[in-house]
């Protein structure tokens, strides 16, 4: 079918082929140009899951260390640092 979007052209290498394969096999009688826009879409979705989670454990070691080291420093050091800096 005619389409004014770009195209690209994929390799079959074996790699690419075993990937077909298990695609076919999750969604019998889609036509293979299908099979590679689905691919597509459920690794997009694998990856942005991937980074939410990534994120989220990030988040949570930030929440975990918060005001770790509140002992380290005596209450007022931070205002009495920053009185020594030039204006």
């Amino acid at each position: 079918m005619p389409t004014t979007l770009p195209r690209f052209q994929v390799t079959v290498t074996p790699s690419i082929e075993h990937a077909l394969h298990v695609a076919a096999e999750r969604w019998p009688g889609v036509p293979r140009p299908e099979l590679v826009s689905r691919l597509f879409a459920t690794a997009v979705a694998a990856l942005e899951s991937q980074q939410g989670e990534a994120d989220r454990a990030r988040l949570g070691a930030v929440d975990l260390t918060s005001g770790a080291f509140d002992i380290a420093y005596e209450p007022g050091y931070l205002e009495r640092l920053r009185d020594e800096w030039p204006e």
